[in-house]
């Protein structure tokens, strides 16, 4: 190989190497407010359960209580709890390092749809863990405390409960990202309003097997995720459709 070619070579590995050194640092950066973030609120990571095991303690029945059977629970449940509210908190930044990484290679018109729905997807996110927190665990939880035989006495193990809610955290905060979803879906070209409006009917019934699949094996939680999806997916092909109006006004 002659000097012009290693020369050629290196010129054309360059900018990945950059990028590689790049995407390091912005990961870096996310791992550390990660981190920054959970020394703050480890101290009250017991306050924080308490606060989050709320839903549950309020629907128990006079003389229950939430039980740690394993020696570590009390320690390491709000400890996992910490860990997963600090990733939470500090998604904007990470999603922020991630959009700095991109928008160098994004045209004009890309980065003035894609800098909205970024916003748009943190507060998504955001507000499907608030409504599971607000609505949808005081309702199920009702359920459950209630329908048991009359002999057995509601007692949770703080591990499980744990396992329970951020399952249900995960799938109400990812389903909520249905419209910003297919927004970029029609947008990127990979379908049209038109035939997402075609498929309403399957995607009502896509929305429910999901919920069968994320939520417990109950009518109401499933039904509580389904019913917020479907309305998302309409609003979605809604937005979906007004930039598509807007777009071709702007090239008329």
């Amino acid at each position: 190989m002659t000097d012009k070619q290693k020369k050629t070579g290196l010129d054309r590995d360059q900018p990945l190497v950059q990028h590689l050194l790049e995407l390091r640092s912005r990961v870096l950066k996310s791992l550390v407010a990660v981190l920054v973030v959970f020394a703050g609120l480890f101290y009250f990571s017991n306050d924080i359960y308490f606060l989050v095991s709320e839903p549950l303690r309020a629907q128990l029945p006079a003389g229950s209580s939430m039980i740690a059977t394993e020696v570590t629970s009390p320690f390491l449940a709000p400890f996992k709890l910490t860990i997963v509210l600090s990733l939470f908190v500090a998604i904007p930044f990470i999603l922020h390092q991630a959009w700095a990484f991109i928008s160098p290679g994004l045209y004009r018109h890309e980065k003035r749809l894609a800098i909205p729905l970024l916003i748009a997807s943190v507060f998504l996110f955001y507000l499907g863990i608030s409504f599971a927190y607000f609505v949808v665990f005081p309702l199920i939880f009702s359920f459950f405390t209630t329908v048991g035989p009359d002999s057995v006495t509601v007692m949770t193990d703080i591990n499980r409960y744990l396992d329970f809610i951020l399952k249900l955290f995960f799938a109400f905060g990812v389903a909520f990202e249905i419209p910003v979803a297919t927004v970029l879906l029609v947008w990127s070209g990979v379908t049209t309003v038109d035939k997402l409006s075609k498929k309403r009917p399957y995607v009502v019934v896509g929305c429910f097997v999901v919920g069968m699949f994320l939520t417990p094996p109950d009518v109401i939680s499933q039904s509580l995720l389904a019913v917020p999806m479907w309305l998302l997916f309409e609003s979605g092909v809604f937005l979906s459709r007004l930039i598509k109006k807007r777009d071709e006004a702007e090239v008329s």
